[in-house]
């Protein structure tokens, strides 16, 4: 992930709940709440949408295939899969905060699979407020198979 900041906003923290359906009184501003709304526990996936160069984010005049696997998609013929995700909270994520993730390789792993090679690498990403504290590390697992030469092609 290359955004360079990702800024925590009241409105952004209640659509990400709607879109997952949890609307908890936690997760939404209004004036007979008054505590800051805390973000959804997977809500810093959603620093991608900062990240300009995010294969999956909507383009101006470009058609959008999203995570579809349609024909220009980012992904399309990849054979690369989201496997895991993992995130350890060193505290809440509230409307107000500032998050600058910065990623890198974790561990990589292969194992043999029914059509050929799998192989597994990791992804750890760690947000950190302004002062370089951590609020949340996430770690990312993706798959990507391998076909042994002569072998079948397809999905």
């Amino acid at each position: 992930m290359t955004a360079a900041r990702f800024p925590v906003e009241a409105g952004h923290i209640m659509m990400f709940a709607r879109a997952i359906g949890d609307e908890s009184p936690e997760f939404v501003a209004a004036p007979d709440i008054p505590a800051t709304p805390l973000a959804p526990p997977t809500f810093v996936m959603s620093a991608a949408h900062f990240d300009p160069d995010y294969p999956l984010r909507p383009q101006p005049g470009e058609q959008w295939f999203g995570s579809g696997g349609g024909p220009g998609s980012a992904v399309a013929g990849s054979g690369a899969l989201h496997a895991e995700q993992h995130f350890e909270y060193h505290r809440p994520v509230r409307a107000g905060d500032v998050l600058y993730p910065q990623s890198e390789p974790g561990r990589s792993w292969t194992k043999q699979g029914r059509t050929g090679e799998l192989v597994f690498s990791e992804t750890i990403t760690r947000f950190l407020d302004a002062e370089g504290n951590p609020v949340v590390t996430a770690r990312s697992v993706g798959v990507e198979t391998r076909r042994p030469p002569g072998g079948p092609e397809g999905d």
